[in-house]
Formats: structure tokens, sequence, C-alpha cells
């Protein structure tokens, strides 16, 4: 009888399968945060290639006369600019060009994404998630001083 109990009490004193527990129950977890840097990662790179195509297009946009040349410098900036199998795709982006309602002399371009298609909305739904239509704008003065 004394032998058997040794043998109960150094079964439950065996560590040799510790480490394969503890990577069952940490791997998750990391891969959850592992995809989730990812996915926003990818979703901050938009919205700072959204930007920056606003403000390259309110540049583009002050060598034109009027509002419609204006607007057609931007239409042919963005095609120009996006480039095929990229993050941004051209259907998915809206751009439009008007003056200030305070200041005829400054021009806004409004440059909208539809990020819809982006992996940041596959992740856990109980997590805060950004909007899906990433939306920045560039003023810039039209000429003058």
């Amino acid at each position: 009888m004394k032998r058997i109990r040794v043998q109960k009490w150094s079964l439950l004193k065996r560590t040799e399968g510790s480490s394969a527990v503890e990577f069952a129950i940490v791997t998750p977890v990391l891969l959850f945060l592992l995809f989730g840097i990812i996915a926003y990662g990818i979703f901050f790179g938009a919205v700072h290639s959204v930007q920056q195509l606003a403000a390259n297009s309110a540049r583009a946009a002050i060598s034109g006369l009027d509002l419609a040349e204006r607007q057609a410098l931007v239409e042919q900036h963005l095609a120009s600019s996006l480039p095929d199998g990229g993050l941004l795709t051209r259907d998915a982006v809206s751009v439009s060009v008007e003056t200030l309602e305070d200041d005829s002399s400054y021009l806004r371009v409004v440059v909208a994404f539809d990020a819809s298609d982006l992996p940041v909305w596959n992740l856990y739904s109980g997590l805060p998630l950004p909007e899906k239509t990433i939306r920045r704008e560039a003023i810039i003065r039209a000429g003058g001083y």
C-alpha cells in the first residue's frame, strides 16, 4: 500500500507537459493580439494614404481656373496616383472640390474612402472599431496674397 501512495505523489509532481499546457493557453491570446495589430496597422495605413491623397489633390486643384476645371484636375490626379492592387482602390474613393463659405479664396478638397473591405472588421465584434468611411480634407489657398 505504501508503494502505491508514492507513485501517486510522484505523478502529481511531474512537470514534463507544463510547457505544452502553457503554450496552449497563451497562443490564442497572442495570435489574437498579432492579428489585431496587423489589421489596425492596415487601417492606419489607409487613413494615412487618404490624408496624403487629400493634400496632393489640393495641390493639383490650385492650378485650375474654376471649380469645374479644378474638379477635373483632381480626378486626373486620382486616376494617375491610385495604383491597381493598392490599398486604396479608385472605385472606393470619392473626391469633391469646393470653395470655403467664409472665404472664396480658399479651396477645400474632401476625399472619402469606403474602407469596408479592409480586414479590421473581421476582428472580434466586441472591440471598438473605427468608422467604415475614412474622410479627410485639405484646405489650400487658391492663389493671390
